[in-house]
Protein backbone atom coordinates (compact mmCIF):
# COMPACT_ATOMS: atom_id res chain seq x y z
CA UNK A 1 0.00 0.00 0.00
CA UNK A 2 1.45 3.30 -0.83
CA UNK A 3 1.70 5.94 1.94
CA UNK A 4 0.54 9.13 0.69
CA UNK A 5 2.36 11.15 3.14
CA UNK A 6 6.30 9.44 1.97
CA UNK A 7 7.56 11.71 -0.79
CA UNK A 8 10.69 13.19 -2.24
CA UNK A 9 10.14 16.63 -2.53
CA UNK A 10 11.67 17.83 0.87
CA UNK A 11 15.05 16.58 -0.24
CA UNK A 12 14.44 18.52 -3.56
CA UNK A 13 13.36 21.65 -1.76
CA UNK A 14 16.54 20.97 0.27
CA UNK A 15 18.39 21.44 -2.59
CA UNK A 16 18.36 24.13 -3.43
CA UNK A 17 20.48 25.03 -0.18
CA UNK A 18 22.14 22.36 0.11
CA UNK A 19 24.33 20.46 -1.93
CA UNK A 20 24.06 16.34 -0.60
CA UNK A 21 21.07 15.46 1.61
CA UNK A 22 21.35 12.26 3.81
CA UNK A 23 18.59 10.22 5.02
CA UNK A 24 19.83 8.27 8.20
CA UNK A 25 17.68 5.41 10.15
CA UNK A 26 18.28 2.57 12.27
CA UNK A 27 16.97 -1.01 12.95
CA UNK A 28 17.52 -3.07 15.84
CA UNK A 29 17.04 -1.04 18.48
CA UNK A 30 14.58 -2.77 20.33
CA UNK A 31 15.66 -6.41 19.40
CA UNK A 32 16.21 -8.96 22.04
CA UNK A 33 19.56 -10.36 20.32
CA UNK A 34 22.05 -9.31 17.21
CA UNK A 35 23.49 -6.01 16.08
CA UNK A 36 22.31 -2.52 15.89
CA UNK A 37 22.45 -1.32 12.22
CA UNK A 38 21.93 1.48 11.13
CA UNK A 39 22.45 3.17 7.08
CA UNK A 40 22.64 6.69 5.66
CA UNK A 41 20.97 7.28 1.66
CA UNK A 42 21.95 9.89 -0.79
CA UNK A 43 19.78 10.49 -4.35
CA UNK A 44 21.05 12.66 -6.40
CA UNK A 45 17.76 12.62 -8.37
CA UNK A 46 13.93 11.42 -8.38
CA UNK A 47 13.14 8.19 -9.54
CA UNK A 48 9.78 6.73 -10.98
CA UNK A 49 9.82 3.69 -8.65
CA UNK A 50 10.21 6.04 -5.37
CA UNK A 51 5.84 5.57 -5.46
CA UNK A 52 6.58 1.67 -4.36
CA UNK A 53 9.04 2.80 -1.19
CA UNK A 54 7.22 3.20 1.88
CA UNK A 55 7.99 2.38 5.76
CA UNK A 56 10.43 -1.24 6.12
CA UNK A 57 8.22 -2.54 8.44
CA UNK A 58 5.33 -2.40 6.30
CA UNK A 59 7.17 -4.06 2.86
CA UNK A 60 6.76 -7.83 2.40
CA UNK A 61 10.15 -9.22 2.67
CA UNK A 62 10.24 -9.72 -0.83
CA UNK A 63 9.34 -6.29 -1.75
CA UNK A 64 12.18 -4.82 0.69
CA UNK A 65 14.69 -7.06 -1.14
CA UNK A 66 13.55 -5.29 -4.61
CA UNK A 67 13.72 -1.89 -3.66
CA UNK A 68 17.22 -2.45 -1.47
CA UNK A 69 18.80 -3.49 -5.04
CA UNK A 70 17.33 -0.53 -6.67
CA UNK A 71 18.36 1.77 -3.81
CA UNK A 72 22.10 0.23 -3.52
CA UNK A 73 22.28 0.65 -7.30
CA UNK A 74 21.20 4.32 -7.77
CA UNK A 75 22.91 6.29 -4.45
CA UNK A 76 25.26 7.26 -2.46
CA UNK A 77 24.96 4.55 1.11
CA UNK A 78 26.77 3.66 4.29
CA UNK A 79 26.01 0.89 6.07
CA UNK A 80 27.10 0.29 9.91
CA UNK A 81 26.62 -2.08 12.75
CA UNK A 82 27.49 -2.18 16.29
CA UNK A 83 27.93 -5.69 17.71
CA UNK A 84 26.15 -6.60 20.80
CA UNK A 85 29.08 -6.63 23.22
CA UNK A 86 29.42 -3.17 22.59
CA UNK A 87 25.49 -2.33 22.92
CA UNK A 88 26.12 -4.48 26.31
CA UNK A 89 28.73 -2.51 27.45
CA UNK A 90 27.66 1.40 27.01
CA UNK A 91 23.56 0.35 26.24
CA UNK A 92 21.30 1.26 23.46
CA UNK A 93 21.24 4.22 23.66
CA UNK A 94 24.72 5.46 23.37
CA UNK A 95 25.29 2.94 21.18
CA UNK A 96 22.06 4.29 18.99
CA UNK A 97 23.73 7.66 19.31
CA UNK A 98 27.51 6.10 18.48
CA UNK A 99 26.20 4.16 14.97
CA UNK A 100 25.01 7.47 14.01
CA UNK A 101 27.57 9.32 14.53
CA UNK A 102 29.62 6.61 12.84
CA UNK A 103 27.86 7.37 9.75
CA UNK A 104 27.71 10.80 10.02
CA UNK A 105 31.90 10.65 10.17
CA UNK A 106 31.99 8.61 6.63
CA UNK A 107 29.48 11.18 4.88
CA UNK A 108 31.29 14.03 6.16
CA UNK A 109 34.84 12.37 5.12
CA UNK A 110 33.22 11.56 1.63
CA UNK A 111 31.74 14.66 0.92
CA UNK A 112 34.22 17.61 2.56
CA UNK A 113 33.81 20.29 0.14
CA UNK A 114 30.56 19.72 -0.31
CA UNK A 115 27.58 20.97 1.56
CA UNK A 116 25.55 18.50 3.29
CA UNK A 117 22.13 17.88 5.09
CA UNK A 118 21.12 15.06 7.33
CA UNK A 119 17.48 14.07 8.00
CA UNK A 120 17.53 11.83 10.95
CA UNK A 121 15.01 9.60 11.71
CA UNK A 122 14.08 10.09 16.06
CA UNK A 123 14.87 12.05 18.59
CA UNK A 124 17.21 14.86 19.35
CA UNK A 125 20.41 13.11 19.66
CA UNK A 126 22.26 16.44 20.14
CA UNK A 127 24.91 15.86 17.81
CA UNK A 128 27.24 19.13 17.41
CA UNK A 129 27.03 19.79 13.71
CA UNK A 130 25.59 22.01 11.54
CA UNK A 131 22.34 21.39 9.30
CA UNK A 132 20.67 18.50 10.77
CA UNK A 133 16.86 17.72 11.38
CA UNK A 134 15.70 15.36 13.51
CA UNK A 135 12.46 13.93 12.42
CA UNK A 136 10.01 11.79 14.31
CA UNK A 137 8.52 8.63 12.06
CA UNK A 138 10.43 10.03 9.60
CA UNK A 139 10.68 6.70 7.76
CA UNK A 140 7.30 7.51 6.98
CA UNK A 141 7.48 10.89 5.64
CA UNK A 142 10.69 11.27 3.68
CA UNK A 143 11.97 8.80 1.04
CA UNK A 144 16.07 9.22 1.94
CA UNK A 145 15.05 8.17 5.63
CA UNK A 146 12.44 5.44 3.83
CA UNK A 147 15.21 4.46 2.29
CA UNK A 148 17.79 4.06 4.70
CA UNK A 149 15.31 2.02 7.03
CA UNK A 150 14.48 -0.38 3.86
CA UNK A 151 18.56 -0.95 3.43
CA UNK A 152 19.20 -1.10 6.93
CA UNK A 153 16.68 -3.72 7.35
CA UNK A 154 17.71 -5.92 4.77
CA UNK A 155 21.30 -5.97 6.02
CA UNK A 156 20.19 -6.94 9.24
CA UNK A 157 17.93 -9.89 8.51
CA UNK A 158 20.48 -11.40 6.39
CA UNK A 159 22.81 -11.31 9.28
CA UNK A 160 20.01 -12.58 11.93
CA UNK A 161 19.54 -15.27 9.00
CA UNK A 162 23.35 -16.82 9.36
CA UNK A 163 22.68 -16.00 13.60
CA UNK A 164 19.84 -18.45 13.40
CA UNK A 165 22.44 -20.98 11.54
CA UNK A 166 24.83 -20.56 14.18
CA UNK A 167 22.39 -20.40 17.16
CA UNK A 168 19.71 -22.95 16.48
CA UNK A 169 16.65 -22.82 19.08
CA UNK A 170 15.54 -19.03 19.22
CA UNK A 171 14.18 -18.70 15.33
CA UNK A 172 16.37 -15.96 14.55
CA UNK A 173 15.63 -16.62 11.08
CA UNK A 174 11.52 -16.14 12.04
CA UNK A 175 11.78 -13.12 14.51
CA UNK A 176 15.01 -11.25 13.90
CA UNK A 177 15.85 -11.16 17.36
CA UNK A 178 12.91 -9.50 18.47
CA UNK A 179 10.84 -10.74 21.63
CA UNK A 180 8.23 -12.47 19.82
CA UNK A 181 5.91 -14.85 22.19
CA UNK A 182 8.43 -18.21 20.71
CA UNK A 183 11.61 -16.09 21.06
CA UNK A 184 10.26 -15.58 24.99
CA UNK A 185 9.93 -19.73 25.23
CA UNK A 186 12.98 -20.53 23.82
CA UNK A 187 14.67 -18.27 26.32
CA UNK A 188 12.98 -20.32 28.88
CA UNK A 189 14.52 -23.64 27.59
CA UNK A 190 18.00 -22.68 26.41
CA UNK A 191 18.95 -19.40 28.15
CA UNK A 192 20.67 -16.55 26.81
CA UNK A 193 22.85 -16.69 24.07
CA UNK A 194 26.19 -15.01 23.46
CA UNK A 195 24.44 -12.86 21.08
CA UNK A 196 21.39 -12.10 23.32
CA UNK A 197 21.64 -8.52 24.67
CA UNK A 198 22.01 -8.48 28.49
CA UNK A 199 21.51 -4.99 29.03
CA UNK A 200 18.12 -5.64 28.28
CA UNK A 201 17.23 -7.33 31.62
CA UNK A 202 16.34 -10.53 30.11
CA UNK A 203 16.45 -12.54 33.09
CA UNK A 204 13.03 -12.03 33.64
CA UNK A 205 12.09 -14.07 30.55
CA UNK A 206 14.33 -17.21 31.84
Amino acid sequence: MKNKTLSFNYELNLYKNFDVVFGIDEVGRGSFAGPLVASCVYFEKEHKWFKEINDSKLLTAKKREELAKLILENSVYFIEEIEVELINKIGIGRANKLIFENLITKIKNRFKDKNVYFLIDGNNFDFEIKNIEYIIKGDSKHISIAAASIIAKVHRDKLMTKLDIKYPGYYFLLNKGYGTKMHRESLKKHGLSSIHRTSFNLDKYL
